[in-house]
């Protein structure tokens, strides 16, 4: 299967960011993705940088606009399309989500992410309900999506739990980046960290893995920091963990990449984790901490 990668910088313009998206789903689409990822909440800048409320305007119903929008650029390019956005359920109750398009432009399902941080420049919890989707992947005509985002992909039971659903693909839109006072060497460890720990997932779980990043700086609006340059370094690694695809950790890239879903079968044969798993053990993993 060709997927495609999209790694782009955004601006406060939400439709300029939509136009962007559109001309490089187009791209992609034209070197022959039949599955398309996109990075999260592309619509508009990374907007947790700050708590205010203004920024809840930012957010739509699913089905709204957005969704209208990339479904028809789905059905344009019959692809199948994994985007990001912010989704407003109810007034009061947002969440971030991943939504899944059909290659005919209907919604093949979407993931609300579980897992919200609250650290200094990524004011999550401000924003967004931890969602109550549970990890299930989502059916589409080129195979089962474990779709789920950024902070999601530190933690292993949510990978687990997708592959144990029958996910064929584990999927991570993500915006991830440096904080400018870490030292040079304290950002490469991060990095790296956040590379090796969703390798591990493909390895643990005998998975692709596909992560796409934002890339490029975007300033603080409260000027408290000297905001986020985010790292790019979107990926594709194979079940066993192999890099097949890295972009730059600078540049925007549009991607197209060939992986083998067959191969996941045969490394599950070699390495039957799933087999020797000791289910009745693991009852404690419900728990916060074993005090």
């Amino acid at each position: 299967m060709k997927v495609g990668l999209i790694q782009q910088t955004c601006t406060a313009d939400v439709e300029a960011n939509k136009q962007k998206l559109a001309r490089n789903i187009a791209d992609v689409a034209r070197q022959g993705a039949e599955l398309v990822v996109l990075q999260e909440l592309h619509n508009s800048l990374y907007f947790c940088q700050v708590e205010s409320v203004d920024n809840f305007d930012l957010a739509e119903p699913i089905p709204g606009p957005s969704t209208d929008f990339y479904s028809q650029l789905a059905r344009e390019h019959a692809i199948v399309l994994v985007t990001s956005l912010f989704e407003r359920r109810a007034a009061g109750l947002y969440h971030n989500t991943a939504v899944v398009f059909e290659r005919d432009g209907s919604i093949a399902g979407k993931y609300r992410k579980m897992h919200i941080p609250d650290d200094p420049a990524y004011y999550e919890k401000f924003y967004f309900t931890p969602g109550d989707l549970g990890f299930r992947p989502i059916e589409t005509s080129v195979g089962r999506l474990g779709v789920q985002v950024c902070w999601d992909q530190w933690y292993p039971e949510g990978a687990r739990l997708m592959a144990l659903a029958g996910a064929d693909l584990l999927i991570y839109p993500t915006a991830i980046g440096y904080a400018a006072e870490d030292t040079p060497e304290e950002q490469e460890r991060q990095r790296e960290a956040w590379t090796l720990v969703q390798r591990g997932h493909a390895v643990a779980n005998g998975l692709p893995v596909i992560a796409v990043n934002r890339v490029g700086h975007e300033p603080d609006p409260s000027g408290q920091t000297s905001g986020i340059q985010f790292w790019g370094s979107s990926f594709i690694a194979g079940p066993q963990g192999e890099l097949i695809y890295r972009a730059s950790n600078e540049k925007e890239a549009n991607a197209v990449i060939d992986i083998d879903l067959l191969r996941s079968e045969q490394v599950r044969r070699w390495w039957p984790f799933l087999r020797d798993r000791r289910i009745e053990t693991f009852g404690d993993l419900t728990r916060r901490y074993l005090d």
